[in-house]
């Protein structure tokens, strides 16, 4: 079991833990919750090792294995699906044994590796890999590319996959939601329930924690208080503790008072009723659970717009996507004051294509798309984040959109988005990509939007202004279109589901528990169809083992030749990389170099031949290499 025993823990000169105790039991799951900075990471640090404490004990079993989820990737050059098998760090020792051992020609010590490899299950060690890999969102093209031409968020998907693949008694998890879709969420929930160790989670998305795991750890005034059940037992019973203090009585009865406004208002509306209904329920969830919150450094709305119009865009026969490639085809979509969508499908199937046309940074490759008199768009993207001005503070942001407006109102805005004091004035360049995710939304609010188009917006967003954006949307008066892996803000901000997958947009007549059965299906139908499923076993074992030993033998040198190739074509990569680099030199164009750039340029031809020929030999080595796979994992 993990025992921390009057734990005193900091970094630096500030106290993170003080007196802290916590017991958890061998396969608890728990999710460690708290505000930004308060130790969260600093204490799996802890756990793994990197750290000692600064007082009291940190006990964990000296035989348990942890696997962690990297921050960051050092092999670059790596293919994929082989950065995902180095996660096994005991199927690597093994597989470098043996080769040595066949090198060696030692009959004694490849029994004796072979047996062990069968042990940890090293020969399904790459399909297991490629199943993880798929189900994190990457297509069978993608897993033997290197690592390299991945972007962050992707590489980040790989070092989830890379801590899954390593068995385990603890794992720590730190953020894993992050950079998933909600495809990939479902996945991993699945895969999650079913781990047997000990599961330790960083995670601000409330459903997740909810399905995953049956402990919270809340870290609060340097303590550790442990609760049981998922996130929302959590809600309930801290509520519990809080309800008597006045200012969450005070708070909540400001929100249930704001809300029943806009009930009173438009629940007589047709066209309003389900946006009221919405809200009702979100009003029953908000008597229950905002004492939970009352210590919450966020609250802000968006400003209502000075004119709307109606429609607000209407978009008829779209085909959308870039350049010449279309990604969706045929779309229609009228969106108007009011409307709250939610857009749900696979990975790639074009959710944020749409959303970028109607944001206007793509144009439509054909159909109509037409924008209302008073249009007022308030966009988020992730992309945007890296579009604020580093060396600019949240204030002059605000000064650059508002130049007529008084700084103290200015400050008093931001400050609904937890920028106070000197951290209105403290550039940008420093920012977490939580601190720059909640001005972009100040940006936005203080613009007064009636038509918000949302990307991912609880990207880096912790619980609580996770909260206080929902309650914001759920206040705001124009249309909505949300794209979010956070079901809790879809269930709490929309109205309406559109599905968009196979190129069209359409509607969706169900919830969110039906989609994740819809995309079950979808998944199967992605599939290729798999045809001679090996009948009941009647054949000889002994005569499946010899088989099997046999492709063993097989396999050897032809994973042998194909490393061989791999690293000889990535000696070749990194020398056409460096020749490239001295082509781009403009000096070397001029005359009297011409000898010289002549001889580069041969050589340059020289390597783009060599490059063909040994990625041709690597591909062929590697579909032998596959296919003797196979038949051993077809003889297991």
């Amino acid at each position: 079991m993990i025992r921390l025993q009057n734990l005193t823990l900091q970094r630096g000169p500030q106290r993170l833990l003080e007196g802290a105790e916590l017991t958890l039991h061998p396969g608890q799951k728990a999710g460690l919750i708290g505000a930004n900075g308060a130790g969260k990471s600093t204490l799996f640090a802890l756990l793994r090792g990197e750290l000692v404490p600064d007082g009291g004990d940190c006990q964990l079993p000296p035989d348990w294995r942890i696997a962690h989820m990297r921050q960051e990737i050092d092999t670059l050059d790596r293919l994929a699906v082989d950065y995902v098998l180095d996660g096994d760090v005991e199927l690597r020792r093994i597989q470098r044994e043996l080769a040595a051992a066949e090198q060696a020609h030692d009959g004694n010590a490849l029994a004796r590796l072979h047996t062990e490899l069968d042990n940890v299950d090293g020969y399904s060690a790459d399909a297991r890999a490629r199943k993880l890999l798929a189900g994190l969102g990457f297509a069978n093209e993608q897993m033997t590319l290197p690592v390299s031409s991945f972007s962050g968020g992707w590489r980040m998907r790989l070092n989830l996959a890379q801590a899954l693949m390593c068995p385990s008694d603890l794992l720590l998890l730190d953020e894993p939601t992050n950079h998933l879709d909600l495809d990939a969420i479902l996945w991993l929930e699945d895969w999650l329930k079913g781990y047997p160790g000990t599961l330790l989670l960083i995670s601000h998305d409330r459903d997740f924690l909810d399905s995953v795991v049956d402990h919270v750890i809340h870290l609060e005034q340097r303590k550790l208080t442990l609760y049981r059940g998922g996130y929302s037992a959590f809600e309930r019973t801290r509520a519990e503790r809080l309800a008597q203090q006045q200012q969450a009585f005070e708070k909540q009865q400001a929100q249930r008072a704001h809300m029943e406004s806009y009930i009173r208002r438009f629940k007589a509306q047709a066209t309003k009723a389900r946006q009221a209904q919405s809200r009702i329920k979100a009003l029953e969830r908000l008597e229950e659970l905002a004492p939970a919150h009352v210590d919450s450094p966020f609250d802000f709305r968006f400003r209502e717009a000075d004119k709307v119009s109606s429609p607000l865009l209407d978009l008829a026969e779209g085909r959308l996507g870039y350049g010449e490639k279309v990604v969706l085809d045929k779309v229609k979509l009228q969106l108007v004051p009011g409307a709250r969508i939610g857009l749900l499908g696979p990975n790639g199937a074009g959710k944020s294509t749409l959303i970028k046309t109607l944001a206007a940074e793509l144009v439509p490759l054909g159909g109509r798309l037409q924008r209302g008199e008073n249009l007022a768009v308030g966009y988020f993207a992730q992309h945007q984040l890296d579009s604020l001005d580093p060396k600019a503070s949240p204030l002059l942001h605000m000064q650059r959109i508002a130049p007529a407006e008084r700084e103290q109102t200015l400050r008093d805005f931001l400050g609904g988005f937890d920028f106070r004091g000197a951290r209105c004035d403290e550039p940008v360049l420093n920012f977490s990509g939580g601190e720059k995710a909640r001005l972009a939304l100040a940006l936005i609010a203080w613009g007064k939007p009636n038509l918000l188009l949302l990307d991912e917006p609880t990207n880096h967003l912790d619980l609580e202004m996770r909260l206080a954006l929902t309650l914001a949307l759920q206040d705001f008066e124009g249309a909505v279109l949300v794209v979010s892996h956070d079901r809790h803000l879809l269930k709490s901000t929309t109205d309406e589901f559109l599905l968009v997958a196979d190129g069209q947009v359409q509607s969706f007549d169900g919830d969110l528990e039906d989609y994740a059965r819809w995309l079950v299906d979808y998944r199967a139908r992605q599939q290729p169809a798999v045809s001679g499923e090996p009948s009941a076993d009647k054949t000889d074992k002994r005569a499946q083992r010899q088989a099997a030993a046999a492709l063993r033998q097989q396999l050897a040198p032809h994973k042998r030749q194909a490393d061989k190739l791999e690293k000889d074509l990535a000696t070749v990569h990194e020398k056409l990389a460096e020749l490239e680099m001295n082509l781009g030199d403009s000096a070397l164009y001029e005359a009297a170099r011409k000898d010289e750039l002549r001889q580069l340029l041969a050589k340059q031809a020289e390597l783009k031949v060599r490059e063909g020929e040994l990625e041709e030999a690597w591909l062929e080595a590697l579909e032998i290499l596959e296919s003797l796979q196979a038949q051993l994992e077809a003889s297991a």
